[in-house]
């Protein structure tokens, strides 16, 4: 099984010089890749709607590749090359040569995403040009045996070609018969760091296991963006989100402010950029920090199914059409308080944690399960009938039943009904809401045991330290 492992390297004045020279030429060649692969297709397509008047004569060659832009470093290496914006020369004989190889594959898998799209058929956007802040990292491709060396129990030696040794900090040590297959050095806004991927031949590839959802072994989970919770679950329990954005958000502001008021290229612009960039960095490793903890404390719970809503984040987070009147000036459309609930959708980051909460919960032998939300929050979930017809019913008590039902648990155990076939069919009828389907007593019994007896555990994750 192959993992990544991310340590932080502590590199010399010297070596720091040179890997944000490396940075540079490997910016540069980028960028040079993608400008060829521009324009030959300019050059050689039109487009599908239209004809040009006037065609180019280009000089005939064949469509650029991965390995036919790799042949050139050989020519490149052979002087100096000057950068047309800054003038500055760049020696590409000082790097090593797969991070030079690594590049050119970058920019070929790039362009094939954009062209072809991935293995799920997905196309990806237009490549840009990468500045400063878009590339980052450095990839070493083939590594040996003897660049890595042991020295003390948390500490590591890495013998890079051309950098020297690094001296890296191991929070965490190596799993033992691990090898080393790759090794990239990325610079962040704290400092670099040292992904090494290795594979450990004693841990057996993740495979699913076929599981049959039952009541039992299930649970219903529903995403909350309502006062301080984060996640409602079937068993009538609610976390606390960490809001990470929303809490920095003053201080960011002030730093990006003071930021402008600065002269552009100033050593005062780039120290106020600096912390600023530090403050995005705490915000996403709190962002993180709060996710996993949230996905392990959930795969504690012994449950084998999860049952998430299939959510549209980019639908939620799009702004709202311009409302236009008669004569063409513009009416209030509510995107100022549209604007707000965007910026919740994005800070709670739901599809960071789906994507996290199914990594932990396969290599706990569970599984995650989508579900169409439609409907579940407006179906009480123990009687089929529609009780929550708006938003700002948030809670709900049942006289019959004397039980206080919360509008959010109420939707994570219609959830875990979906999920589990037993939820009703619901038919629109002259602009009303059919229900049909009668209650199996058993289940209705365990959901009103469920909401009499669940605890609330908003506070839990307080106990967990935040990055």
């Amino acid at each position: 099984m192959k993992s990544t492992l991310q340590y932080r390297a502590y590199l010399n004045t010297k070596q720091k010089l040179e890997a944000n020279y490396w940075l540079r030429v490997c910016r540069y060649w980028y960028n040079r890749q993608l400008g060829d692969r521009f324009d030959w297709w300019d050059n050689n397509r039109t487009k599908v709607n239209a004809c040009p008047l006037v065609c180019p004569l280009p000089e005939l060659r064949d469509q650029p590749t991965r390995y036919g832009q790799q042949s050139q470093l050989p020519g490149l290496k052979t002087d100096l090359i000057k950068v047309f914006h800054s003038g500055e020369l760049l020696d590409f004989t000082r790097l090593d040569s797969t991070v030079l190889q690594d590049v050119c594959k970058r920019a070929d898998d790039a362009f094939k995403r954009y062209i072809s799209g991935d293995s799920n058929g997905l196309r990806s956007g237009k490549p840009r040009f990468k500045n400063q802040s878009s590339y980052r990292t450095m990839v070493f491709a083939m590594v040996k045996p003897r660049w890595i060396y042991l020295v003390r129990k948390n500490w590591l030696y890495i013998k890079l070609p051309k950098l020297g040794m690094v001296k890296v900090r191991m929070h965490r040590p190596m799993p033992d018969g691990a090898v080393v297959k790759r090794v990239s050095l990325t610079k962040k806004a704290d400092g670099w760091y040292i992904n090494l991927t290795v594979a450990d031949p004693t841990v057996p590839k993740l495979t699913p296991d076929q599981i049959v959802p039952t009541w039992d072994n299930s649970i219903g989970l529903d995403a909350v963006l309502e006062g301080d919770d984060y996640i409602a679950t079937s068993e009538n329990t609610k976390y606390k989100s960490a809001k990470p954005l929303r809490k920095s958000l003053p201080k960011l502001k002030a730093v990006s402010a003071k930021k402008s008021s600065k002269r552009k290229g100033s050593k005062a612009r780039r120290q106020l950029a600096l912390r600023e960039s530090r403050i995005h960095q705490r915000i996403a490793r709190q962002r993180q920090n709060h996710r996993y903890n949230l996905a392990h404390l959930l795969v504690k719970t012994g449950k084998k199914v999860f049952f998430l809503e299939l959510l549209n984040i980019k639908g939620l987070t799009k702004r709202n059409k311009p409302n236009k009147a008669a004569d063409g000036t513009y009416l209030p459309n509510g995107q100022s308080a549209k604007s707000g609930l965007n910026k919740s959708w994005l800070d709670a980051a739901f599809g960071e944690f789906i994507t996290t909460l199914d990594y932990i919960a396969s290599k706990a032998g569970a599984v995650v399960i989508k579900q169409k939300p439609a409907y579940s929050s407006m179906i009480l979930s123990y009687r089929n009938e529609v009780i929550f017809t708006d938003c700002s019913i948030r809670k709900y008590y049942d006289p019959v039943e004397k039980v206080l039902v919360d509008r959010d648990v109420n939707a994570a155990i219609n959830l875990k009904r979906l999920g589990l076939g037993v939820f009703p069919s619901i038919k629109r009828r002259s602009g009303k809401l059919v229900v049909s389907g009668d209650m199996d007593n058993s289940t209705t019994k365990q959901i009103v045991s469920i909401l009499r007896d669940g605890t609330d555990t908003r506070s839990l994750l307080s106990l967990w330290p935040m990055a």
